[in-house]
């Protein structure tokens, strides 16, 4: 690994010299700034190993290094060599303020403005302005100019979204948002993201398997028109009738000549996703931009009635395949078959296949034997030997799917033989904190940073973290991670509106030891109670799979936590247990059986 990363470094870094760069930013991202991008475009994996959805390489002519967030820290270590990077934590030491450091005065850093949203570039550009550097805009990629053997771009057919699974057809919708965007003073707005340009029209793409979305950027106008833009050989027979009257498509390299006829008219950009450098492609053609939030981004993350009833019917079905897999893996187990990461994935994976409406995983499963549960985003495709399950210990089952009504994400800590008190405590710590998000109520107005401790309480108690989100917002048949809801200590302050789809999913991690997380997909939704001085909000939990029990503490739980638990379990059973085999049934039977209840 090291030796071929060497080579690609020593590449680099004489393109660099020849063009007069002292450093090179190369963050793991492409031109639409999305969390899943193509193989052509895993530049990051390219040049260091990583394989992490977030990071940043910082290559100077003598050293290089490496930026993570606290997902990927023990990750980082296993991909990246460390003769060659050096490691830092992208919140605690960001990669800017590390470089400021390294270089001095009247030096040039490079970086392809195309993978930079525009509110990062101005403020990088801002910062390197004031320790005396040049930032360099370059959008003939240093990378691709060295990547010899870059895969070639795929061009799939994408999907007609019906409206018996959207609610709304696309007519309706485009001209909903123009509405708002002629109420915000602009004759149009870029949508830049491609699950709010996929929403919008009622389509979904097939590049990326997991992330169902058309690679695609859009101009909304004022009157609900859009130009659309991207490679028009994959739209399907039918796109034109299906989007509606007014809708023209053009090649992605035209935006700015046809946004040139915006000339002096204002247009609504959000600089949080939008990259740089369509940014200043609008600014040369001479369009007033106005920095806003994408109009699409919270019509889309509310689902409406029929998004709500499609996301319930799809974790019904999603649950009889996690039940019967869990199921399965006891059984195996028991007879001693001890199997790898991979089989096991491999097995949730057609099961999940065998129901209705099932289109492709919504991410790749982390599936996480012993040790390997203690990275947050382990994925057994990344090592050379997927580990076998190890007796004693737990293994942990991190998955979702895309079915054409809905998207589904559930984290399971299974028990495999008896793990020993210390690994049970933990694991009553975090499901304890998993029910206090699940029962909470909370006024309008209330954000998921003002919610996330609800999670972290009884670890906190303890002494214990864990270094990631609480919850992330879910699309409809879209990303997995969607915004702008999120539940989180910091970057969390929109407000959950009913509707929005979020995940609540406290977890814990011992390093080299072992993992936990405990995951259910819960939707906002407007309570009812008695003298409430305001309007008030609380979870309805969509996901319906018991939790490991074995792993309980059980004199740990309050009796109210205990109470939830129990009719938790019970609604399992009654949603899920008639759609199983009588095998499968038995099972769920015993691991949803009520635990006692003192007093």
């Amino acid at each position: 690994m090291a030796k071929g990363a060497a080579a690609r470094l020593q590449a680099v870094r004489a393109l660099m010299a020849q063009r007069g760069y002292h450093a090179l930013l190369v963050p793991r991202a492409d031109e639409f700034l999305g969390e899943y991008i193509p193989a052509r475009n895993e530049r990051l994996h390219w040049l260091t190993g990583f394989t992490g959805s977030a990071g940043m390489a910082v290559v100077l002519a003598e050293s290089a290094a490496m930026f993570v967030d606290g997902r990927y820290t023990v990750q980082v270590r296993r991909e990246v060599a460390a003769e060659l990077f050096s490691y830092h934590h992208l919140i605690d030491e960001p990669a800017l303020d590390w470089l400021c450091a390294q270089l001095p005065a009247g030096t040039t850093v490079a970086c392809d403005p195309r993978l930079h949203h525009y509110q990062w570039f101005e403020q990088a550009a801002q910062q390197l302005t004031d320790a005396g550097i040049t930032l360099e805009t370059d959008a003939d990629n240093l990378i691709d100019a060295c990547w010899t053997d870059r895969p070639a771009a795929e061009l799939n057919r994408a999907l007609l979204h019906d409206t018996a699974f959207s609610g709304e057809s696309a007519q309706s919708k485009r001209q909903r948002i123009a509405q708002d965007v002629a109420r915000r003073g602009c004759d149009a707005a870029l949508i830049f993201a491609l699950d709010s340009v996929s929403w919008l029209l009622n389509v979904r793409g097939t590049d990326m398997p997991q992330l169902p979305v058309l690679s695609a950027a859009a101009l909304l106008l004022a009157n609900g028109d859009v130009q659309l833009f991207c490679d028009p050989q994959v739209l399907p027979e039918g796109f034109a009738a299906h989007v509606g009257a007014g809708v023209s498509v053009h090649a992605a390299h035209c935006l700015g000549e046809c946004v040139s006829a915006l000339s002096g008219k204002k247009v609504l950009v959000d600089p949080l996703t939008a990259n740089a450098w369509t940014h200043q492609t609008l600014l040369a053609v001479g369009v007033t931009i106005v920095a806003g939030t994408d109009p699409v981004i919270l019509p889309k993350a509310c689902k409406n009635a029929v998004e709500l009833r499609g996301a319930a019917n799809a974790h019904r079905r999603d649950a009889v395949a996690v039940v019967r897999f869990l199921a399965w893996l006891d059984g195996e187990v028991a007879a001693g078959r001890l199997h790898n990461e991979a089989v096991l994935a491999e097995h949730l994976l057609q099961l999940r296949a065998r129901g209705e409406f099932f289109h492709a995983s919504s991410f790749d499963t982390i599936s996480a034997a012993g040790a390997n549960a203690a990275l947050c985003h382990y994925n057994h495709r990344n090592v050379t030997t997927p580990a076998v399950l190890p007796m004693n210990s737990v293994y942990l089952c991190d998955s979702g799917a895309q079915y054409y009504d809905g998207t589904t994400d559930i984290t399971r800590t299974v028990a495999i033989g008896d793990p020993d008190a210390e690994v049970c405590r933990l694991f009553t710590l975090v499901l304890k904190g998993h029910i206090a998000l699940a029962r909470a109520r909370f006024p309008a107005g209330t954000t998921g940073r003002q919610l996330d401790a609800l999670a972290r309480q009884f670890l906190w108690r303890a002494g214990f973290d864990y270094d990631h989100g609480t919850g992330h917002g879910v699309g409809s048949f879209l990303s997995v991670h969607e915004g702008p809801q999120r539940i989180a200590k910091a970057a969390a302050d929109v407000a959950l509106q009913p509707g929005m789809i979020v995940s609540n999913e406290p977890g814990y991690y011992r390093d080299g030891a072992f993992g936990m997380r405990c995951e259910n997909l819960v939707v906002v939704r407007e309570c009812e109670q008695v003298g409430a001085e305001s309007p008030m909000l609380e979870f309805h939990t969509l996901s319906t799979v018991p939790f490991d029990v074995r792993l309980l503490e059980a004199a740990l739980l309050g009796r109210a936590e205990l109470d939830w638990l129990n009719t938790y379990h019970a609604r399992v059973w009654e949603e899920v247990s008639p759609l199983l085999a009588t095998e499968d049934r038995q099972w769920l039977r015993q691991a949803t059986r009520p635990l006692p209840v003192a007093g």
